[in-house]
Order: C-alpha cells, then structure tokens, then sequence
C-alpha cells in the first residue's frame, strides 16, 4: 500500500527559516504550504485540507496564540503545534491551554522535527484493525454509510454505491475543499473528461437526497472541486 503523503501548513514569517523547513520538509516527503501572513491563515484553510499546523507565536499583526486559538474553535479537528523561540514556562502553558498537541523549541534540529511530526501524525491515525466510523450526522441527518441510508425524521433514503461512497468522502472532510481530481481519483479510480460529468450528476443527485434540510449546501467551487458546508462542525 502506497504511504499517505501528509499534507502541512506552515505559519512563519521569518524568511530564512520558511525557505529551510519548506526544503527540508519537501525532501522527506511533506506536501507542506508556507504562508507568512497571519491573515492568510484561516481562509486558506476554509479552501483546502491539511494534516497538520505548525505556528510561529511571534508574528505581525496577529499572534500564534491568537490563531491557534481560532483554528482550535473553527477546525477542532485539525490538530496544530508551536514551533516558536518563546520558551517560557508561561508561554509553553499558554500554548497547550489553546489547543496545541505539541510545543517546540527553537531552534530545533531538523531531523527531530520530522520524527515529532511523524509520531505525532502516527498517533492521530485510525489503529489498524479498527471499524471505521459507519454513522455521521449530517444536520438533521443521520447518515449510515454501512447501509447506504440517510435517515431524518423517521424518513428513510436509500443511496447508491457510489451516492454513499460520495458523500462518504464529502462528509468526513466537511467544510473544506474536497478537489475534482481527488474525487475522482479516490473514487472513480481516474481524473478524466467523462468522470467529471459524472461526478457533476451525483453531486445534483446528493443535493436532492438532502433537500430536507436547507443549512446543508454542497457548494461548487469553480474550477476547483466542492466544500460540503455543515453548520455547527467548523463553519460558521
């Protein structure tokens, strides 16, 4: 089985540093994304998914706290680390207080960040052998991927293979960008002119199915794939 390739966000507005760890982590492997603005932060991550962030707390205009703090409260399940020089006790505190699954010191040998993020990335991933969570809520409703059924109401929806696997996929990366060849890939096996189509048809199809709930809307982003927005799980 192919390894997952992780995907990173990294936060640091000191140049040298950004240029280092963008090559360092690319060459081990890391999908990683370097922004150096603090207000980049949270509407790139309402545009894509990632694995992990790793914080700066020393920045302009906002502070890693501070944006540790609305990515905790936006995203809760997107985990987050420090990587910063404040080294106080205080400020090591203050880091997990707002949500932070690790805290790192600078400066930090690069080859000991790769193991923390890989053990860290080891220890959120699923045990082997586990069942695989079969019933989402969906707003109003509950969504049985074991059965392929929607239930609202004491209404019953039956799904299709692929309606299921569909909004499967959609649903356990809610309110994030879920990209066309993504899609495609991890579903239909490949990217291509006609699978597109296609997938534009089951995605009017899932829109239907959900009708009865009006927060529910899996948005279109042009060019670009479809975030499934569900209140209350991020978006706000």
């Amino acid at each position: 089985m192919e390894a997952k390739t992780y995907k990173l966000l990294l936060v640091e507005d000191d140049t040298s540093l950004g240029y280092l760890l963008t090559e360092y982590l690319g060459m081990k492997g890391f999908d990683l994304r370097w922004i150096q603005a603090p207000s980049e932060v949270m509407p790139l991550l309402e545009q894509r998914a990632f694995d992990l962030v790793i914080l700066d707390v020393m920045m302009p205009g906002t502070d890693g706290f501070t944006l540790g703090r609305q990515i905790h409260d936006r995203f809760p399940g997107l985990p987050f680390i420090f990587l910063t020089a404040r080294s106080m006790k205080i400020d090591v505190l203050k880091g997990f207080s707002v949500g932070a699954v690790d805290y790192l010191k600078k400066p930090i040998d690069e080859e000991e960040l790769v193991v923390r993020i890989e053990t860290l990335l080891s220890r959120l991933e699923p045990v082997s052998g586990a069942e695989p969570e079969t019933t989402l809520k969906l707003g109003r409703y509950t969504f049985d991927s074991l059965n392929q059924k929607l239930l609202i109401d004491g209404e019953e929806r039956s799904l299709t293979n692929r309606e299921s696997e569909l909004l499967a996929h959609l649903a356990r990366n809610r309110n994030r960008l879920c990209t066309h060849g993504e899609i495609l890939k991890r579903i239909w096996g490949r990217n291509d002119y006609f699978n597109r189509k296609s997938l534009n048809v089951f995605i009017t199809r899932l829109r239907k199915l959900l009708d009865a709930d009006d927060s529910l809307k899996i948005e279109n982003i042009h060019g670009q794939g479809f975030i499934f927005r569900i209140p209350g799980n991020g978006d706000r």
